[in-house]
């Protein structure tokens, strides 16, 4: 008889909600914008894994141009994490660096971080970079983010501040795609170095076919490994 009940209310549950992550590959959804999905960082973020000989599956339900409020109201985006099973739940949104910005990344990461442990994932937000015109607002773009990621008990996977670690080796390196705000490959390739590092807590393979030199990808790597240890952060219970 116990048997019987404990099947119904598996059933039951299994009708009503998203099934619970698996104990398999690592399921990461993305919830962004298109500093999300230029030069396609979910799919960067699986070839790390791969090279590590992780397999790492993941979703993208970034759209251009929208914020952690407006995929609140997006039925698709809700609709994914619902329907997934996801063990991190990556969000983004813009530099966020003014006032009214930072209180609104504040209170939708809160919204999404606690529907994503509703449906047993983690969330984290990815840090992202202000314009070239702006960076005197980097310090704000990455105090934004920071506090949000506490105020939500989220993980933080630091890209914009590896950018700022690698600059700091070498000014040079073409991190901004043409647009002077959206990364080129180089600058996502640096992005995806960081999540792989906060998601995996591992030292990740390089991609040797993405046309950076050996010294140029050394530097990247120890860029990624600084940003994650002076800025990155477990998800916590929220205080």
């Amino acid at each position: 008889m116990r048997r019987l009940v404990a099947a119904f209310l598996l059933l039951a549950a299994c009708s009503s909600t998203a099934a619970a992550p698996s104990a398999g590959p690592p399921r990461v959804l993305f919830v962004g914008n298109s500093l999300t999905y230029a030069n396609d960082l979910p799919s960067l973020l699986r070839r790390l894994g791969i090279a590590d000989g992780i397999t790492i599956e993941t979703r993208d339900e970034s759209q251009a141009n929208c914020a952690l409020e407006d995929h609140w109201n997006r039925p698709a985006s809700r609709q994914a994490l619902a329907q997934g099973g996801w063990d991190v739940v990556i969000l983004q949104q813009g530099p966020s660096s003014l006032p009214a910005s930072r209180a609104n990344l504040i209170a939708w990461a809160r919204n999404w971080a606690d529907a994503v442990r509703a449906q047993g994932g983690t969330p984290a937000l990815y840090m992202v970079w202000p314009d070239r015109s702006r960076l005197a607002f980097f310090d704000d773009v990455s105090l934004s983010y920071r506090l949000a990621a506490d105020s939500a008990a989220a993980r933080l996977y630091p890209a914009g501040e590896a950018w700022r670690a690698a600059w700091a080796r070498d000014a040079s390196l073409a991190l901004y795609g043409p647009d002077d705000f959206h990364p080129s490959v180089m600058g996502s390739y640096l992005a995806a170095l960081t999540i792989y590092r906060g998601l995996t807590g591992r030292t990740p393979s390089s991609l040797t076919d993405l046309g950076i030199q050996p010294a140029t990808d050394e530097l990247l790597q120890a860029a990624a490994a600084e940003a994650v240890a002076g800025f990155g952060r477990s998800a916590s219970p929220r205080r």
